[in-house]
């Protein structure tokens, strides 16, 4: 794992960790009606309460990596490219909780990651992005026939691209930045 990936995961568990201590009011603030129904959503996935708050806390350190990020249900968030599904803790496959009897499809149109901790990434708008994924995974590039998906190394230079339509395994932790198209 490179010392930036590190960085950024030890600087996410800190402020986790440091978060309530540091808040005067963190432990005695209400939830707002949004964060009661994403509760809500987890306990009638069949969640218990401590998976239920690993899952929250997953979901937070992706909203503090990414500040355009906006939670939309328990454990999916929008990005300025498209969305990105946490796992969820003690479940295989990785669904979207506010409708967790369909498995998460890749549209046509989308270029589909999954990374080594099961997250699931969905790029639908062209652009350059920042990346976090990490371990080995797989890809399903499943835009239009022709349509070449970008991968870049920490220092902006490509590390390798990707004609649609196709799928395959990668390994993500070198990855920092994707042009889907």
């Amino acid at each position: 794992m490179s010392a930036r990936k590190t960085l950024a995961i030890m600087t996410a568990t800190a402020a986790l960790i440091a978060g309530p201590v540091l808040s005067a009011h963190a432990s005695t603030a209400t939830p707002t009606d949004q964060q009661t129904a994403y509760a809500a959503q987890a306990r009638t996935a069949g969640l218990s309460d401590r998976q239920a708050g690993e899952l929250q806390r997953r979901v937070d350190a992706e909203t503090a990596r990414d500040p355009q990020a906006r939670q939309i249900s328990a454990n999916r968030l929008t990005t300025a490219g498209g969305t990105v599904t946490v796992a969820v803790p003690g479940r295989a496959e990785t669904r979207d909780l506010a409708s967790p009897e369909t498995a998460l499809a890749c549209n046509n149109g989308h270029l589909c990651i999954v990374d080594g901790r099961g997250y699931s990434y969905d790029y639908y708008q062209c652009g350059y992005y920042s990346f976090d994924g990490v371990g080995n995974g797989t890809f399903n590039n499943n835009q239009t026939s022709g349509t070449r998906a970008r991968f870049y190394n920490s220092d902006g230079s490509e590390r390798w691209s990707n004609v649609a339509k196709s799928t395959g395994t990668a390994s993500w932790t070198p990855v920092f930045y994707i042009r889907p198209c």
